[in-house]
């Protein structure tokens, strides 16, 4: 009996370690070329209704009725009676699955991606050192969902994962009505997998607008264990898909760095807050929502375990935790994606800080500046080589790769916030600093790159090292710098990858 008890106590412990998880980032992104043709055409569920402002000037992640609703709602305060009995049903959450799905399914649209991805190539050459692939680019196409969660004057706003729209080259969203429209990223967290898509209001007709609504969003604070849920998204890219089960758990964390999953009940972990939910999250679910039984959005769908031996792990977004972020994101200026040659840049050579470096020694994580160019936007602005990058206009900056995206957003000119850590003795200061940004005139060759070739990093890192050296004769804070025992430590250890 002991032997069993102690048996137990291990698989636990094994358990709460933490589960590799498979984002359907990864699993959208591989579907086939045309899959989302099969869009459900889906009518008559919110007739002759309209999505209403959520703000004029700010947009808030709350709940917007349509205009028909809002007035069958004053027509029926004098009712007494029949509001006590709604009342009743809604705080039972006794709704039935196909009302919530009716009335949910006009605030959730189907998002299909575009992309140019280098893909290996298997007519290859054979030569003296034998069969040698090669690389080709070629048109990759994804799916995904969204919520409808806001509107103002110009634009509706849509909220989804951050991998959903990642890469993206081209976004289109298709409502409930079938209709589809281009779309624009106008913000995303990819540290919290969160992005919003903006719609213009000129793109989408009459009869669409009639027919799509703001979601309902409620509190995932208030969820108990055990509780119904109902899961709605864009399964496979075929159309809109409903799927029902329970909360398995709270508060659940994602670790984005390592891509597991672990329990933090006391809610002081890093990464996001997540449900977790035995609702089937497939493919093309990422973005899509996660309702209560009252048919309120309590999470974002994100992730599922997928392991031969696991079944029923999804999770979705804790919608009470991103609230403030998605607010913010909404509120951003909208923003097109520009060509490399076209956007602005820093005037930097840097690489991103390995996760060794962040976990055994305590290196900020980021973007480590290993030159600053001589006369560029960095230079103007004060940025010191070996400060590390860790924010771009409040964003966190976890790679070279993350910056590179986030300034592909920016054009020559503008003025971007950095956050910075600057050595200072065995430890970092954090800083801000202004830099407006310089043109890219060398596109193929562009200073925010890892020191143009991940090949080259050996060789890079001693040059960057020798140049820093010999800037340091000269600047006595730079000496200081260079005599810092953690930066010359990991450059020689190479925990800059």
């Amino acid at each position: 009996m002991m032997n069993k008890d102690n048996k137990n106590d291990k698989i636990q412990k094994i358990v709460k370690k933490g589960l590799t998880l498979s984002l359907c980032a990864v699993l959208a992104g591989g579907l086939a070329a045309g899959s989302f043709e099969g869009v459900n055409r889906l009518t008559g569920w919110n007739e002759g209704t309209t999505v209403q402002a959520a703000s004029n000037n700010e947009n808030k992640l709350t709940y917007a009725k349509s205009e028909k609703k809002a007035d069958e709602e004053n027509d029926l305060k004098s009712d007494a009676s029949k509001d006590t009995s709604d009342s009743s049903t809604k705080a039972t959450g006794s709704m039935d699955v196909s009302d919530i799905v009716a009335e949910a399914l006009p605030s959730i649209v189907s998002i299909t991606t575009k992309s140019v991805q280098e893909v290996q190539s298997y007519y290859g050459m054979y030569g003296m050192y034998g069969y040698a692939p090669q690389q080709e680019e070629q048109e990759v196409e994804g799916s995904g969902s969204g919520i409808i969660v806001g509107k103002n004057d110009d634009e509706l706003l849509i909220a989804t994962n951050y991998h959903v729209v990642s890469g993206a080259d081209t976004l289109s969203v298709a409502f409930v009505d079938g209709n589809a429209v281009e779309a624009t990223v106008k913000g995303f967290d990819e540290e919290k997998d969160l992005a919003v898509v903006s719609v213009s209001l000129d793109d989408i007709d009459s009869d669409t607008m009639d027919a799509i609504s703001v979601a309902n969003v409620g509190s995932s604070d208030d969820l108990k264990v055990g509780e119904q849920v109902v899961a709605i998204g864009n399964a496979l890219g075929y159309g809109q898909s409903v799927t029902t089960g329970i909360v398995s758990a709270k508060n659940r964390r994602m670790d984005s760095s390592n891509n597991t999953v672990t329990d933090d009940s006391s809610d002081t972990g890093d990464g996001v807050n997540l449900i977790q939910t035995d609702a089937a999250i497939n493919p093309g679910n990422s973005g899509g929502a996660l309702l209560n039984m009252n048919g309120e959005v309590v999470g974002i769908n994100s992730a599922k375990l997928a392991s031969t031996e696991v079944e029923g792990m999804g999770y979705a977004i804790a919608i009470s935790d991103v609230t403030d972020i998605l607010e913010n994101l909404m509120n951003e200026t909208t923003r097109d994606k520009l060509e490399d040659a076209d956007h602005g840049v820093l005037g930097i050579k840097g690489r991103s800080v390995s996760s060794e470096a962040v976990q055994m020694y305590s290196i900020p994580a980021g973007v480590f500046v290993n030159e600053v160019v001589e006369g560029g936007a960095a230079e103007k602005a004060g940025l010191k080589a070996n400060s590390v990058i860790t924010k771009f206009e409040g964003k966190s900056v976890s790679s070279i790769d993350q910056l590179i995206e986030y300034l592909s957003y920016y054009e020559p000119g503008e003025e971007v916030e950095l956050t910075v850590a600057v050595p200072n003795g065995t430890e970092y200061k954090e800083d801000t600093i202004t830099v407006t940004l310089d043109e890219n005139t060398d596109a193929s060759d562009s200073q925010d790159t890892s020191d143009d070739s991940k090949k080259s990093d050996r060789k890079d890192k001693k040059d960057d090292s020798d140049a820093e050296e010999s800037d340091s004769q000269d600047d006595s804070q730079d000496n200081s710098d260079d005599d810092n025992p953690f930066i010359k430590y990991f450059e020689s250890q190479g925990f800059f990858r």
